[in-house]
């Protein structure tokens, strides 16, 4: 019997999931879902995909906050999804700040290729959504479809302009899934 093909699904954190914040966030308080973003993961999940989320964590190399902060939003934000019935698969982060010069922090592709190597996926199979520049530019370098959440920075991001050839836009996470599992049954 033929394995059926591995798909996974990549999404930013900070403005794709959860609320954003200039100041960062910064501790499992500050952690607070967007409306439907949690739904839209289990929505995946219940569609065959695995969810990863890649995100820049630069609060850790700035000294805003530690790995534990870091580690009890990543346990709040699983045991919400839980409670949705979806499930997050692995969560990705660069602590590095920008001048780290890191090979993981977006846009680079560093935290996505580590991804796709870890699932066994192909990029040009896995979308990857984000609501800034650098989310959408590490998924075009690696080979991966972006995608753009108008939530977050996601206004902004748009009106900037500069997004890469083949980015899809959408007005949040549950209108990704919405929209992209209604694609994937055409």
């Amino acid at each position: 019997m033929p394995t059926s093909p591995k798909k996974v699904v990549i999404l930013d954190r900070d403005g794709v999931i959860n609320v954003d914040s200039p100041g960062f966030i910064k501790s499992p308080d500050e952690w607070l879902p967007l409306p439907g973003s949690l739904e839209a993961i289990a929505r995946l999940n219940q569609a065959g995909y695995r969810v990863a989320v890649a995100t820049n964590q630069s609060g850790i190399g700035r000294g805003l906050f530690d790995m534990s902060a870091l580690n009890a939003m990543h346990q709040k934000m699983h045991l919400m999804v839980a409670a949705m019935g979806g499930r997050i698969d692995a969560v990705f982060f660069c602590p590095h700040t920008a001048e780290d010069q890191c090979e993981c922090r977006k846009p680079k592709p560093g935290m996505l290729k580590m991804i796709a190597e870890r699932f066994e996926v192909e990029p040009q199979d896995t979308p990857v959504v984000g609501d800034a520049l650098r989310d959408l530019q590490a998924g075009a370098a690696l080979g991966c479809t972006p995608h753009l959440v108008l939530s977050g920075k996601g206004q902004q991001t748009l009106a900037a302009g500069g997004l890469p050839p083949g980015t899809q836009i959408h007005q949040d996470l549950r209108a990704f899934a919405l929209d992209f599992l209604a694609e994937e049954h055409e």
